[in-house]
């Protein structure tokens, strides 16, 4: 299972030459309508370009790389199926883009041009409430519009995939075999399904808290068998999240 993104960031290309950052979920399934009202499509000329998530009324956080220099994101909330123009989905402009200052960490917050109402369609997820999570909660899951296999379509609807959070260690050592660098502040997950070109930036998800931020997977393959998908731990940036919001 892997993720992967098809853009990169100039800085962070330079910084990590051999990373492939993640974008739909594979070996997934449909989830049912509505289901995960935090989910957000960021777009570039109406195109799904990365996931992202709601954490507050004005707030969605996602991946660094999700935005290239200038580039202007809207914010489509409320979706499921983003071909369907019926469903109620609203787009947002974006106010302001806040990276992280290390660019390192692949972590960015946007700042919505207008509140969103909380509502069946539309709400926002928890963060943790400390900084670590149980390595062994089963309960664990990610989603996405991202494509269904490495060379196929983006999905029109959500998909989702249930993971396990990987022991460090091992996640380590799997992806510096290829070259990439696993720092403290990331974490592995595996499964029969995962994140593919689409997802980065969408949430991976233990009970209903969101712990980490789709960042990247194996460049050649989605949902590999023996390369985890890599997400950015939300618990370390806590401080400078709430900072900001």
């Amino acid at each position: 299972m892997t993720t992967i993104i098809i853009s990169l960031l100039p800085q962070l290309t330079s910084l990590l030459p051999q990373l492939t950052f993640t974008e739909k979920i594979t070996n997934g399934n449909k989830t049912k309508p509505h289901s995960r009202p935090y989910m957000v499509s960021l777009q570039t000329n109406g195109q799904h370009n990365c996931g992202g998530f709601l954490i507050s009324e004005e707030f969605v956080l996602t991946a660094a790389h999700c935005r290239m220099k200038n580039e202007i994101l809207t914010a489509v909330v409320g979706a499921h199926n983003l071909k369907n123009e019926n469903e109620g989905s609203v787009h947002i402009g974006v106010k302001s883009y806040i990276k992280h200052p290390d660019i390192k960490n692949d972590i960015m917050l946007l700042q919505l041009e207008e509140k969103i109402k909380p509502s069946q369609r539309v709400n926002w997820i928890s963060l943790p409430k400390k900084k670590s999570i149980n390595k062994k909660d089963p309960d664990c899951s990610v989603a996405g519009w991202g494509h269904l296999n490495m060379n196929g379509p983006e999905s029109d609807s959500i998909m989702e995939a249930n993971v396990k959070i990987m022991d460090f260690a091992k996640c380590k050592k799997k992806v510096e075999k290829k070259t990439e660098k696993v720092r403290l502040q990331m974490m592995c997950a595996y499964g029969c399904g995962g994140s593919c070109k689409g997802d980065s930036g969408g949430p991976l998800i233990c009970g209903n808290t969101a712990v980490g931020v789709t960042s990247f997977g194996d460049p050649h393959c989605c949902n590999s068998p023996e390369y985890p998908n890599v997400y950015t731990k939300i618990s370390p940036y806590l401080p400078w999240i709430y900072k900001h919001i």
